[in-house]
């Protein structure tokens, strides 16, 4: 009788704990890249700053808006959405997942970007090649929080296919697309970031004027950039 109540009351444990192994297994199953401490990226600091040179990609102004534009909305891999578990609105939820440093070929959130069909993402267009190497060479770099990074910006230099194009590109279009209208407004061609530069919008918002809904959102542009797309504007909003 003793034995059969131990057999009895070992089922009974087991029956409780067979859920919970089962959970741990699960849970452990769905994890597929390791969880990263941001700061042991940066020795210890939030981040790195100070400026890029020798083909270092700057992440604040050449990796996270990029993130920001294309992933980081609503519906897909902001803070409120979290689609699979991703969430790419900033420097520590970036890298805290889905990046194996120093390997972008082995970094799940550089895969994915080549991936097509009903995997493809962003899932209404792909980045651009410029935006998936930029995203490559600062994951193979270490993908390091480099800040204030925009030493070599110059304000006197502001023609469109140089530098208000390529600023639109990774800052803007991502949110302002067709397929992806944001606010109603499209910034994916010359004609359309025109159009928004002689109504005041434009500048309106990128330099988070009041009345004018600031963007990009969650970041600004820096003082450079703002003075650049100033100047273009100034000058006529010429496409040169």
């Amino acid at each position: 009788m003793n034995n059969f109540r131990k057999n009895v009351f070992g089922f009974k444990r087991l029956g409780i704990l067979a859920p919970l192994i089962v959970l741990f297994v699960l849970v452990d199953s769905c994890i597929h890249e390791p969880f990263i401490d941001p700061f042991a990226l940066n020795e210890g600091q939030p981040n790195t700053p100070g400026c890029v040179s020798g083909g270092t990609v700057c992440f604040e102004s050449s990796v996270l808006p990029i993130f920001i534009s294309s992933c980081a909305r609503s519906g897909c891999h902001d803070a409120i959405t979290r689609e699979e578990g991703f969430v790419l609105d900033n420097y520590a939820n970036i890298v805290r997942k889905g990046i194996r440093p120093g390997n972008a070929s082995e970094s799940e959130l550089y895969k994915i970007l080549f991936k097509t069909g009903e995997d493809q993402m962003p899932p209404d267009a792909p980045l651009s090649q410029a935006q998936k190497d930029s995203i490559a060479a600062w994951i193979n770099q270490g993908a390091k929080n480099t800040v204030n990074c925009n030493c070599a910006c110059e304000p006197t230099q502001f023609t469109y296919a140089a530098i208000i194009q390529p600023i639109m590109t990774n800052q803007c279009v991502g949110c302002h697309k067709p397929g992806s209208l944001g606010g109603n407004i499209d910034l994916s061609n010359y004609a359309l970031v025109k159009a928004q530069a002689d109504n005041g919008k434009l500048f309106g918002s990128i330099s988070h004027a009041i009345g004018y809904v600031p963007m990009p959102q969650g970041t600004k542009l820096s003082d450079c950039q703002i003075t650049q797309i100033k100047n273009w504007i100034d000058a006529g909003s010429p496409n040169n």
